[in-house]
């Protein structure tokens, strides 16, 4: 497997371009920031990747990680490497400085997290589900309870957890069976939890688990769900850990990849019961959850972009090294046939374009939780409501599509693991399913993003999409012309779906769900070809490398953007005849 070395001039350019890393520093609370400290912040982010998790993904993949007499035992190296990356403050990144946090903003911490994912997957998921269990609690939790837990999850010394799926529940929450009574100041669990990311481990003293359950009196369905903190080890009134909690893993999965973190089953109550404390209000357990569902939706997305980073930075090494065929009569490096050229910058384009997506709805969250205006918080919370869907399922998608395409350029060699790039596209295929399906993401963007408003949100940004021309139609270069000339047909497809999904989905639900995800697609790439022509536009003055962006602008363009029409024609023409077939003629 090829070193991991993280693409910072890609990264800060993204950020200023298409995240406005600028705008994002005049918000209230970022008036002590820099760039020149993001720089600082990014190098040594680079630098822990590259020198410590990077060189365990491998290894951590092969080893994978033991149950042992009830006790998980992760790959070696990594409860090391977990102890410096909380040394190093990196935890605390963007949690509020109450806790102990650096408040960095979001969008300063989606870079980051791309870094860490890109070097270790299986690492990185431990930290990500701390920082949705850090949010649920700061936003739903109680005072108390922000006291006892937000200090030592903020600081990574304890870590958290999402506790949902079920065996016969999977998906549809409403149907899980863990139960909750109550016993004084808190709650006695008793159930089994499945699919749980990093149940059990050892590079913590403590996990906090948050746990869906149901209460004695609780109607049925997702109405009576509530949500539930049960620590592994019990926590006195002054922070101590006290005596181990009634819940244990009890297996691990075996799976495709990210093998060096550990999938769990949890079992809680075998005994007298796990003790948990109700967070947020009894039945609200969903609206709690989701606040860490949303955040972990968009660290998925991050995962999808991550994963493709690596993939294509070994591809990228092969193809420069191997030699095979000729050119000009001499023997040559893959990289100068034009069909792995072609290869090489689909999977370089759509990373650009997906990390300026992603960059734009972290700097959107930013303005959600910091602007002073409280338009301008609603607006942005409009933007992020309706993109991270998009994120979490274009992302992702792109990301197995990419590590698909690593193997590809390496040939037979790519499918074999000594390269690397087998593994990149085994741990790429989780994150499509992660934290619901893709499919529940476009069935998510339809239904409650986009008839929430009936298109509101959604027809101002492609409104923001559609100002974009003005500036393009000034920049008299003739590969911007042509990303203008992509960008204009694509943005009209996309209004033109979106309107026929809107008129449609209330007479003829069925219809309009059946170009659900064609939408979400058709929704990405174009949305990611407007990023695109952004930073096409900041690069006419940058030179060399602005050329090179500008050149990767014209590409995605041609070869992705020009799509956007034929997704929008499955969006309103090819929905008739995905349910024509009877059942038992499949």
């Amino acid at each position: 497997m090829t070193d991991y070395i993280a693409p910072l001039s890609d990264i800060r350019s993204a950020l200023d371009t298409q995240g406005g890393l600028d705008d994002v520093l005049g918000l209230p609370g970022c008036e002590e920031l820099s760039g020149e400290l993001i720089d600082a912040i990014l190098e040594q982010a680079g630098k822990f990747a590259r020198q410590v998790l990077a060189p365990l993904n491998a290894p951590g993949d092969r080893q994978g990680c033991r149950l042992v007499d009830g006790a998980v035992i992760s790959p070696d190296g990594f409860v090391e490497a977990y102890a410096g990356f909380v040394a190093g403050g990196w935890a605390a990144l963007t949690a509020d400085a109450q806790f102990g946090g650096q408040g960095l903003p979001r969008l300063v911490g989606a870079a980051v997290n791309e870094i860490w994912s890109s070097a270790n997957m299986a690492f990185a998921l431990c930290p990500l589900l701390s920082q949705s269990a850090i949010l649920a609690l700061t936003q739903h939790g109680s005072d108390e309870q922000q006291r006892l837990y937000l200090p030592k999850l903020v600081s990574g010394h304890w870590t958290g957890t999402m506790n949902l799926t079920e065996a016969q529940a999977g998906s549809d929450v409403g149907a899980l069976k863990t139960r909750a009574r109550p016993e004084g100041d808190h709650y006695r669990i008793k159930g089994e939890k499945i699919f749980i990311t990093h149940g059990d481990h050892d590079l913590a003293e403590n996990i906090i688990h948050m746990v869906l359950a149901r209460t004695p009196d609780g109607p049925p369905g997702v109405r009576g769900i509530s949500l539930f903190l049960v620590p592994k080890f019990l926590v006195n009134s002054d922070g101590s850990l006290g005596a181990r909690n009634d819940l244990r893993c009890v297996s691990l999965e075996r799976k495709l990849g990210i093998n060096g973190s550990p999938t769990a089953m949890m079992v809680y109550g075998e005994d007298e019961g796990a003790m948990g404390w109700l967070v947020g209000a009894e039945n609200q357990g969903i609206e709690c959850m989701f606040t860490m569902m949303n955040d972990a939706r968009i660290a998925v997305g991050i995962e999808g972009l991550a994963i493709a980073e690596r993939a294509y930075q070994g591809a990228l090494a092969y193809a420069r090294m191997r030699i095979q065929g000729r050119r000009d009569g001499a023997p040559a490096a893959i990289i100068q046939h034009p069909d792995v050229r072609r290869m090489l910058l689909t999977m370089k384009a759509r990373i650009a374009a997906t990390r300026g997506l992603i960059y734009y709805t972290a700097a959107a969250l930013d303005g959600a939780e910091r602007h002073g205006d409280p338009q301008r918080r609603a607006r942005c919370q409009a933007t992020v409501d309706l993109l991270t869907p998009v994120v979490k399922a274009f992302s992702t998608d792109m990301g197995v599509e990419v590590a698909s395409l690593g193997i590809q350029v390496h040939g037979g060699a790519g499918f074999i693991e000594e390269t690397g790039a087998a593994q990149h596209y085994r741990d790429a295929r989780i994150a499509p399913i992660y934290e619901g399906t893709n499919g529940i993401q476009a069935s998510d963007l339809l239904r409650r993003k986009l008839m929430r408003d009936e298109g509101a949100a959604a027809r101002a940004l492609i409104a923001d999409m559609e100002a974009l021309d003005e500036p393009l139609s000034r920049a008299n270069h003739g590969d911007m012309a042509a990303v203008r000339q992509s960008l204009t047909k694509g943005v009209a497809a996309l209004r033109r779906a979106t309107d026929w999904l809107v008129e449609t989905h209330g007479s003829n639900p069925d219809l309009a769900a059946a170009g659900a995800t064609p939408y979400l697609a058709l929704f990405g790439t174009v949305a990611g070809g407007w990023r695109m022509a952004c930073a096409g536009l900041a690069a006419l003055t940058d030179g060399d490398e602005g050329s090179a962006r500008i050149t990767i602008a014209r590409f995605y363009a041609d070869q992705e953007l020009s799509r956007a029409e034929a997704l929008a024609a499955i969006v309103t023409d090819g929905g008739s005849s995905v349910m024509a077939l009877k059942e038992n003629q499949f």
